[in-house]
């Protein structure tokens, strides 16, 4: 399973953000590390400079082999939160799309 990180310009991206996300969304997905072929994250901060409430994005797709990929998104105040948010709604759907293929 191979993991993207990317950031848009008003984020600092440095190793320590990636390795640490990378960790989290191995642990966080190593039950369908099997079937995902490719991570891919974007973090984004919509307002730049200025402050906003939940103005830090967090897009996650994932790409299944032989499925559409699974995308969600979560916003929140900080990178973490997102990132948290966006992470469980992956696992949901994650689940849900794998429980529907064995139903059939």
């Amino acid at each position: 399973m191979k993991i993207q990180i990317n950031t848009d310009k008003n984020i600092e991206g440095h190793e320590r953000l990636e390795a640490y996300f990378s960790g989290e969304l191995e642990k966080g997905l190593a039950r369908f590390e099997e079937k995902i072929t490719r991570i891919e994250v974007h973090f984004g901060d919509e307002n730049g400079e200025k402050f906003s409430v939940n103005d830090k994005k967090c897009v996650i797709e994932v790409r299944t082999a032989k499925l559409q990929p699974v995308t969600v998104t979560e916003h929140s105040d900080t990178l973490e939160k997102a990132f948290s948010g966006a992470l469980a709604k992956a696992k949901k759907s994650l689940t849900t799309t794998f429980e529907k293929m064995k139903a059939y």
